[in-house]
């Protein structure tokens, strides 16, 4: 019996019905809350009004361009959110990795999972919970340290010192939760290559360094290439609960700017703008990236 290529589509179409239905609610969030709004980009272009709406709205061209990239606070806001971004990425994205090759290495699996478990937590608590737990612990008077020490902690206040504090609450909140999709790479891992080098004398670190971190360095890639592409957000939840007006000079970034002018002084044209600029510099980033990951010969993300 002879069946049409369309009569095969249908076939496969109708045996895979309940998987489509799992992929719904996934398509439907994307396409909800990530598509739809981004018919709200005209605003970067216009002289936007609630009342009006978008169609109404006075139609201004690259005006609000101009006006963020002449702002006075634009040329250190870039700075803060690349420099913020950089020290994330450079102490940051190897956290999970080597959480990740130790948590490997625990042979006990009862108290390896208690472990995985313990590490991911923070991931789900907010940055609104995070912050009073980092002032609570490190405020310069009644913090926890200030009070064991009979010294005035002053991190939270210090421009100096205020950046390190981001770095390390991120890495404290986030590093376990990325361990995940390493270990998932981990597990791919073929037991018996370790058994053969260990025949040959290969000691664990050995192990590590020849067998296990070469098995996960493409999903190392992506990752890197991925973070690379957010390097225009540096936490703008985090930085948005966690400065004050003592280190506004060294945390105001562009996604906290952006919220202070489009939002609450309601300029949203300036605000779109500047989203829309993060977001043309970051695809912009990943690009390139992944173009040079390319040419080296270490593999793409697409």
């Amino acid at each position: 019996m002879n069946v049409t290529k369309g009569g095969k589509l249908r076939l496969r179409l109708k045996r895979d019905i309940p998987l489509y239905g799992m992929l719904l609610p996934g398509a439907l969030f994307f396409i909800i809350f990530k598509y739809v709004p981004m018919y709200g980009i005209v605003m970067a272009f216009q002289n936007f009004r609630m009342a009006r709406g978008f169609l109404r709205s006075e139609w201004v061209g690259l005006l609000n361009f101009q006006k963020v990239f002449e702002s006075a606070f634009f040329p250190l806001v870039l700075k803060n959110t690349i420099v913020i971004s950089l020290y994330k990425i450079i102490v940051g994205f190897p956290a999970p990795i080597l959480l990740a090759l130790m948590l490997n290495e625990i042979r006990c699996r009862p108290y390896k999972k208690l472990m995985q478990t313990i590490v991911y937590m923070p991931h789900f608590i907010s940055w609104i919970v995070v912050a009073s737990l980092v002032n609570t612990f490190f405020s310069s008077s009644s913090g926890v340290f200030a009070q064991i020490t009979g010294q005035k902690i002053d991190c939270l206040i210090n421009p100096d010192k205020f950046r390190g504090v981001l770095v390390l609450s991120d890495i404290w909140k986030n590093a376990g939760w990325g361990t995940i999709i390493y270990m998932a790479a981990l597990s791919s891992v073929n037991p018996d290559l370790y058994e053969a080098s260990a025949i040959e004398g290969a000691n664990r670190f050995q192990q590590t360094l020849y067998i296990t971190f070469p098995a996960i360095w493409p999903t190392v890639l992506t990752m890197f290439i991925l973070r690379i592409g957010g390097i225009m957000d540096a936490g703008f939840e985090q930085i948005l609960v966690m400065q004050n007006s003592s280190v506004y000079m060294v945390s105001e970034i562009l996604g906290t700017y952006s919220y202070q002018r489009g939002y609450v002084n309601a300029e949203y044209g300036f605000g779109a703008a500047m989203g829309l600029f993060q977001s043309t510099i970051s695809l912009i980033l990943v690009l390139i990236v992944n173009w040079l990951s390319q040419r080296s010969g270490e593999g793409r993300l697409w």
